[in-house]
């Protein structure tokens, strides 16, 4: 049985054959074109970035190595990671060898546990994971061998390395992290009979007497495991690693982008919102009471958080496996049933008030809920959850990347005055 490196070592040579006839038999064939809304909208809609890993359309929302999320939510991080990086699904006999792999490569150096605790003690947790990650910069394998000499079309290979080892290494800081910051007790030890987000839910010290807990993770970070490549953390990452920066820096330098109140705040300002109408009614509000909020809220010039998506036209398929969850395990929990409420009734106000092109919720809407029902109420440590899980992503386009000899970002900017003379047709 071939090993997911020797995998990897198989299908690259086709990859890049594919690649490169596109650009020899249609190299000059336009497939976007750029408005002056877009360019001054943040590029978006703009095709312009290849990514292998996954896509989203908007009637069907993630797609992973072209296999809806939806069909994928029984399914080990493991199973998704090597699905990302390599395109195949593993067999079992391949999932428990790529298990045992990341189990051997979990230690964490001393010096990291060193690190966190000499930070200071209010810092924010993402920080924390992020200097984490970018502090073992120095144990890369790609910044070795490059340093020593290295061919471009073996760039990859020490990239797998790199990547194995962060994502082994991540659920033991990313736990460390919440048991330190918010003074949870001791560090709790990696155990090598679990799986790698059974022992993330593990080491973060829930109490989990049938293994729910672990369940939820294990769905949490393969739900929230990529979402093609032009996200913030996504292409911060693929730049960086574009200059032949190795993976802890662009991880590092990606997971920076995922703190942005805009991109990773998300799940816990819609948990906010839930819970401030919970705390405002004294408990689940009626269907009529919680529609005329919702209209209030709307007409005060304000959005209701986790409603609508940039992309989807649909109710977000990761939503619906988040919430059938809390639907077979916490049916009674009164903030997951406010999340029931409001995914009952907001859909409605919305699709009346007629502004929102899409009125359906997404991931961020239900997963807030979920977490703080095991527990996890401390809002900061949010996106490094989410942060542990989009690593995969960032690690897989990274892998991809380099095994595709991909060059360097680097598009062309131009001026106001530049685009005022272009649109006037001012010589």
């Amino acid at each position: 049985m071939a090993t997911f490196k020797e995998r990897l070592s198989e299908l690259i040579p086709i990859k890049r054959n594919i690649l490169k006839n596109l650009v020899k038999e249609h190299g000059d064939t336009v497939i976007s074109h750029v408005t002056v809304e877009q360019a001054l909208g943040g590029l978006r809609g703009i095709n312009c970035l290849l990514c292998d890993t996954s896509s989203v359309e908007l009637d069907k929302g993630l797609i992973v190595r072209e296999i809806p999320i939806r069909h994928l939510t029984d399914k080990f991080p493991e199973e998704i990671f090597f699905l990302l990086a390599s395109s195949e699904k593993p067999d079992k006999e391949g999932i428990d060898e790529f298990k045992n792999e990341l189990a051997k490569r979990s230690e964490v150096p001393g010096y990291v546990w060193d690190i966190l605790k000499a930070m200071p003690k209010d810092s924010h947790p993402m920080t924390m994971l992020s200097t984490a990650i970018l502090s073992m910069q120095k144990e890369s394998a790609f910044y070795k061998e490059y340093s020593e000499g290295l061919k471009k079309d073996s760039f990859w290979e020490p990239t797998v390395e790199d990547a194995l080892n962060i994502m082994a290494k991540t659920p033991s800081i990313a736990a460390y992290i919440y048991r330190l910051r918010y003074n949870k007790g001791d560090r709790i030890f990696f155990d090598p009979n679990l799986d790698w987000a059974g022992n993330y839910a593990n080491m973060l010290g829930i109490d989990d007497p049938n293994d729910d807990f672990k369940d939820l993770i294990r769905l949490y970070l393969v739900l929230h495991c990529d979402h093609e490549s032009g996200n913030v953390s996504a292409f911060t990452s693929s730049v960086v690693s574009s200059a032949l920066s190795d993976p802890y820096l662009a991880v590092s330098a990606g997971l920076n982008g995922l703190a942005g109140p805009l991109h990773g705040l998300a799940n816990q300002e819609c948990l906010k919102w839930i819970l401030q109408v919970y705390e405002r009614f004294d408990g689940v509000p009626s269907d009529d009471v919680l529609r005329k909020f919702a209209w209030d809220t709307l007409k005060s010039g304000q959005v209701i958080p986790g409603y609508g998506h940039a992309v989807l036209r649909v109710t977000d398929p990761r939503f619906t496996a988040l919430y059938n969850f809390g639907k077979n395990n916490l049916p009674n929990d009164d903030i997951f049933r406010v999340v029931q409420k409001v995914f009952e009734i907001v859909p409605q106000v919305l699709t009346e008030q007629g502004k929102a092109k899409d009125p359906w919720p997404n991931v961020d809407a239900v997963s807030g809920s979920l977490l703080y029902h095991y527990g996890i109420k401390e809002f900061d440590y949010y996106t490094v959850m989410f942060g542990v899980s989009r690593i995969m992503g960032m690690l897989a386009q990274t892998i991809y990347n380099r095994a595709m000899m991909l060059p360097i970002t680097r598009p062309k900017s131009f001026t106001t005055e530049w685009l005022r003379r272009t649109v006037h047709n001012i010589d």
